[in-house]
């Protein structure tokens, strides 16, 4: 396939720099899609040392990537884990609290971008009350030492 110089008349080839573009950073099966779930996608900055939301959780499964400095993950059920610049993350929304997604960094601040599929009418994120995480304590993975 290849497209025409208007200078020449002449056919130019196509780069084939497509072929080698693209790069798989992950892939999830997610538990489940709200039914009519629209997508929504934000970018969030925290600054150096900043511990980001308070625990919440969110309506669908979220998709995010890591675009500068380093993020301090942690789900319900895992143990909390530092995700860097370059690299992807997500979760299963629904019921699974969310409980840190912090700069990991008191030197340079952080950014990353996350795709969600929203449940309709319902917040893209609820916080979750501190009773709420004292009857799920046994949910949470064991934390360092």
């Amino acid at each position: 396939m290849s497209d025409i110089d208007p200078a020449t008349g002449r056919p130019t080839p196509r780069s084939n720099a497509w072929r080698t573009a693209l790069t798989v950073l992950q892939e999830a099966e997610p538990p489940f899609v709200p039914a009519g779930a629209h997508a929504m996608t934000v970018v969030i900055e925290y600054p150096p040392g900043d511990p980001g939301t308070p625990p919440h959780r969110h309506s669908g499964p979220a998709f995010g990537y890591v675009l500068e400095g380093e993020m301090l993950l942690e789900l319900e059920g895992e143990p909390e884990r530092v995700v860097r610049a370059g690299e992807a993350f997500w979760e299963p929304g629904g019921d699974v609290i969310h409980y840190q997604d912090g700069n990991n960094r008191d030197d340079v601040s952080l950014c990353f971008t996350v795709t969600m599929l929203c449940e309709p009418g319902a917040p893209m994120l609820t916080l979750v009350d501190e009773d709420e995480l004292a009857r799920r304590a046994d949910r949470r993975a064991p934390r360092p030492s």
